[in-house]
């Protein structure tokens, strides 16, 4: 049984920050899935990517929700409940995203 999470009301709808992970866009790297977070729209690959820039976003930032994007899946993450959510909205790309690993 996964544990509720009790940070849902900090979702908010984002506008994406970038066209793919902002921190692997401005050094050349890759990544292997993107994640948006829900409180301000920033684009950061996930934890099997070798920059893990959306836990690292967590980090710095405390916001706790993000969402599978690419494409948008339908569901979040909160990092402070460690707890998947469902989304009743998800996120729509800006634009084709370039994948580097499939």
């Amino acid at each position: 049984m996964s544990v509720p999470c009790s940070h849902q009301n900090l979702i908010r709808t984002v506008t994406p920050s970038a066209r793919g992970c902002e921190e692997c866009l401005k050094t050349g790297s890759w990544w292997v899935h993107l994640r948006i977070c829900r409180s301000c729209g920033h684009v950061g690959c996930c934890d099997q990517s070798p920059g893990k820039h959306a836990t690292k976003h967590f980090e710095l930032t405390e916001h706790p929700i993000i969402e599978g994007y690419d494409p948008p899946e339908g569901w979040g993450w909160c990092y402070l409940d460690a707890t998947f959510i469902e989304l009743d909205h998800p996120t729509p790309q800006l634009g084709p995203i370039p994948r580097f690993v499939s």
